[in-house]
């Protein structure tokens, strides 16, 4: 389900034939980063450095929406500030490929909306959003070192937040009309969803007429998320896109000329 908040925090990132060895012990695998950790870049071993002119990786293209690059450092960013939470038990691979799916979808509806051109969002409601995300960190130290990790400045998250709140306004605007809620879905859910779920739970079940308008909010945003994964789905079979994530790194070129 996409709501305001789960699209923030969407806001605003083989070993070569031969000889077999003998197998290592698997190392378990790591669970996804929490909020705040930071990415650290790879580094040479111990007493190995790069020979003099050896070109090293500072960034990666994971995936390519119509010739606009999303980066490894994108996809660092978001799960270094907690923007894209790992469900329970995810692996780590899955975890990072689900979240680069969801900056692509993301990137297809940046680009819808700049074709068609948005007003910029009130503030105050970026604010409010950059307050939320600040406040999933200890203290502001803490928010500010998690800024520094990713090479992001205050600005540059709240320009991130605009942007999430820009799609969030246009798809209200565009799809919003579209979603109609009867009083017959209301009452449906009400017997079929809503009483089924508070009789399990041994609560007592509210007149319908208490209810009325929440059941009528949840229906309307579970339709509304129809409509964006439909009209996203739509954006997509139209766009072309190219998925890097899987593909092993190969090794850089040589270095031709250095640029001072």
């Amino acid at each position: 389900m996409i709501s305001p908040l789960s699209l923030l925090c969407l806001v605003l990132l083989a070993g070569p034939a031969g000889a077999q060895a003998p197998k290592k012990p698997t190392a378990p695998t790591p669970n996804p980063p929490k909020p705040g950790t930071p990415i650290p870049a790879p580094v040479p071993p111990p007493n190995q450095p790069n020979p003099p002119g050896d070109p090293k990786l500072r960034d990666r293209v994971l995936a390519v929406v119509d010739e606009d690059p999303i980066l490894q450092s994108d996809l660092d960013r978001v799960i270094g500030l907690g923007l894209a939470p790992a469900k329970p038990g995810e692996d780590l691979t899955a975890f990072r490929r689900r979240v680069l799916e969801q900056l692509i979808q993301e990137r297809l509806r940046f680009h819808e909306m700049d074709r068609f051109g948005f007003e910029q969002v009130p503030v105050e409601d970026v604010d409010k959003q950059v307050a939320e995300i600040r406040a999933r960190f200890k203290d502001d130290a803490a928010f500010q070192k998690s800024l520094r990790d990713q090479g992001m400045t205050l600005k540059d998250l709240r320009h991130l937040v605009a942007r999430q709140l820009m799609v969030l306004a246009y798809v209200d605007e565009q799809l919003g009309p579209r979603v109609f809620v009867s009083l017959d879905d209301i009452n449906n859910y009400y017997r079929t969803v809503l009483t089924r779920e508070m009789q399990k739970q041994g609560q007592p079940v509210p007149p319908v007429e208490d209810v009325r308008d929440q059941i009528r909010a949840v229906l309307r945003e579970q339709r509304l998320n129809e409509a964006i994964a439909k009209w996203t789905d739509e954006l997509r079979q139209k766009a072309d896109v190219q998925v890097y994530f899987d593909q092993p790194g190969g090794k850089l070129p040589p270095v031709v000329k250095k640029i001072p």
